[in-house]
């Protein structure tokens, strides 16, 4: 088995020009097979409340959830790097809150980081979060936990506020960044200033890792594909398939044959 992916191997990859290979996903099942397939990162990002929970944001996602989440997705992890996704208002009133629920991942969650959006506004969240001994992951550009101060999932074209927060989140001590919704020049001009590694969601190929929901990549998500996900299989198709094969083997009782019944 490959050795086990850490936070500086991380900067090692980006210093060797290395892409980092990350998606998010929220089960156990899911989590074995991304781990399997040599995925370096998995972040079990707060998406659940739309891709699993079927909400129209991410916004009412509990703590409670996310836990329970990340500890599937971490209990199948032998080699991936776990991020888990503090919710909103998780991290927002006050650092000493911040720091207890980044705690919770690690303790309870069995997460290695814990993943926040926003830059300078939450630098003294991460700096404190980071001087407690816990990882972040920083998460600039569209952050969907602003979707009502955004006024909606927009492109972020703000380049000089874009890179500042970019810098700040670094100096606060995060230990990479996920750049999403960002234009293609931006994020590159960021990536080239930062000497933690950038993420990109929709933020084109320059950054040193790509991450992308495990449900979009494979055609399992029923819900609107964003331009910047490349769909690699269509299993939604497979699946109501096998499904109704199955519904209509049990109504013409081809099921069970006798090779699946017991003597």
């Amino acid at each position: 088995m490959a050795a086990t992916v850490t936070i500086p191997r991380l900067w090692d990859m980006k210093e060797k020009q290395e892409k980092i290979v990350a998606v998010t996903a929220y089960d156990f099942a899911f989590g074995q097979l991304a781990d399997a397939a040599g995925i370096d990162m998995i972040l079990v990002g707060d998406s659940l409340g739309m891709v699993v929970q079927g909400r129209s944001n991410t916004l009412p996602v509990t703590m409670d959830e996310m836990i329970y989440h990340t500890g599937m997705v971490a209990r199948a992890a032998r080699r991936a790097l776990v991020v888990g996704d503090m919710p909103f208002m998780a991290y927002q009133a006050e650092p000493a809150e911040a720091i207890r629920n980044a705690g919770r991942f690690i303790k309870e969650g069995g997460a290695v980081a814990v993943k926040l959006e926003g830059g300078v506004s939450v630098s003294p969240m991460i700096q404190a979060i980071s001087s407690a001994g816990i990882p972040v992951q920083a998460h600039i550009g569209l952050t969907p936990q602003s979707v009502h101060q955004m006024g909606g999932y927009r492109v972020q074209r703000d380049e000089e506020r874009l890179v500042e927060d970019a810098l700040q989140v670094e100096q606060a001590g995060a230990f990479s960044v996920v750049l999403e919704g960002i234009p293609t020049a931006i994020a590159t001009k960021i990536t080239q200033r930062l000497k933690i590694p950038t993420i990109g969601i929709g933020a084109g190929p320059a950054c040193d890792g790509q991450i992308l929901v495990l449900h979009d990549l494979l055609g399992l998500s029923q819900r609107h594909v964003p331009k910047f996900v490349k769909q690699y299989r269509q299993l939604a198709v497979e699946v109501r398939n096998g499904l109704g094969e199955y519904a209509e083997d049990v109504r013409a009782a081809r099921f069970p044959a006798p090779e699946h019944c017991y003597d």
